[in-house]
């Protein structure tokens, strides 16, 4: 507990709305009362792996969008073969790049498959 001249003893984090969960939740079973709210995390080797986690999946997505359009060409005859050849080449080193990061984040393929609720899985 941390008092101050003139407060009351404080004991755990405070937040401008008091307490952390919500005003007139009262301490029940679990599952029978509010939940509390969800907080943003500020410990910093989390705030870097999450940025991370964000920066890699769009990077994800869009690796994905050009391995689509590239087979699209192919399959439209658009490319010649060293044209087929670079771009296979292109997405092959991004992807081991890709695992490299995600190695050096502790993230997994499927930490990347952000879930967009109703809309569902990202990727």
């Amino acid at each position: 507990m941390v008092a101050g001249p003139g407060t009351e003893p404080v004991s755990g984090p405070r937040t401008p709305d008091g307490p952390d969960t919500d005003p007139g939740a009262e301490a029940a079973a679990p599952g029978a009362g509010p939940e509390p709210r969800r907080r943003v995390e500020l410990d910093p080797d989390s705030v870097e792996r999450d940025l991370a986690r964000l920066v890699l999946t769009v990077i994800e997505l869009l690796r994905q969008l050009m391995e689509r359009q590239a087979l699209r060409r192919v399959e439209d005859g658009d490319l010649t073969e060293d044209q087929e050849e670079r771009i296979g080449t292109t997405l092959m080193l991004l992807e081991d790049r890709m695992e490299i990061l995600r190695t050096r984040f502790g993230l997994e393929p499927e930490d990347l498959n952000i879930d967009l609720g109703p809309l569902g899985p990202l990727l």
